[in-house]
C-alpha cells in the first residue's frame, strides 16, 4: 500500500516569518529552495579559503562597476531564495537594503564546490538557468576545474565550458577582465 504524504511548500514570506518567530535563527545553515528548507553543508577552511579568493581577485578589477556579495539571500522566486557563495551585482545606491538582488540584477554568480557538487550542479543549477541568471561558475575543488555556464534557458545551460590548470578565464559581462584558472582555486 502506498500513502500519499502532503507536503506544504513554503514561501520566502513564510521563510522570513519563521526567522522572525525564531523558528529559524541566524546560526542556522539554510536556505530556501523549490519551497523547501534545506540545510546546506558548513563551511570548510577551502571553501572559505575560495569565497576569499574571489573576493580578493573581483574586488579592484570591477571596483565602480559592479557591487559583490558573498553569501547572501538571493531572491529567485516566489519559492526559492538560495544563498550563492559569490556573485557580481549590478551597482545600487543602496546596496540592496531595500530587498534582496534577483535574478536581473545579477552579472555573474559563483558556486564553490568542496563537498556540494552534485547539490550545486543537480539542485541549484537548474533553479539558476530557470530563473534567468546570464552567467554561472561552479569551482569543482576537488577536480581543481572551473565549470562555466551560460546562455540560460528553462531547460539549463546551453553553453557550457570546463576549464582547468593554465586555462584563463572571465565573466561575459566583464570582457576586460581575464583570471587565471590557477588563481581562481585554493
Amino acid at each position: 500500500m502506498t500513502v500519499e504524504v502532503a507536503r506544504r511548500r513554503f514561501t520566502v514570506e513564510d521563510y522570513y516569518r519563521m526567522a522572525k518567530a525564531g523558528i529559524l535563527t541566524e546560526d542556522d545553515r539554510v536556505e530556501l529552495i523549490e519551497g523547501e528548507i534545506v540545510q546546506i553543508a558548513p563551511i570548510g577552511s577551502r571553501h572559505a579559503a575560495g569565497v576569499k579568493t574571489l573576493i580578493h581577485l573581483f574586488a579592484p578589477p570591477i571596483h565602480g562597476r559592479a557591487l559583490i556579495g558573498a553569501q547572501d539571500p538571493l531572491h529567485l522566486s516566489e519559492f526559492s531564495e538560495p544563498e550563492p557563495d559569490f556573485v557580481l551585482l549590478r551597482p545600487r545606491d543602496d546596496h540592496y537594503a531595500a530587498a534582496h538582488p534577483g535574478p536581473a540584477d545579477l552579472l555573474l554568480l559563483v558556486e564553490v564546490s568542496d563537498t556540494t557538487l552534485a547539490y550545486d550542479r543537480e539542485v541549484k543549477l537548474p533553479l539558476y538557468a530557470r530563473a534567468g541568471v546570464p552567467e554561472v561558475w561552479i569551482e569543482d575543488l576537488a577536480s581543481r576545474a572551473l565549470d562555466v555556464y551560460q546562455e540560460p534557458s528553462t531547460e539549463g545551460y546551453r553553453r557550457v565550458r570546463r576549464l582547468v590548470s593554465g586555462d584563463r578565464v572571465g565573466p561575459q559581462l566583464f570582457p576586460d577582465i581575464s583570471l587565471a584558472v590557477d588563481d581562481l582555486l585554493p
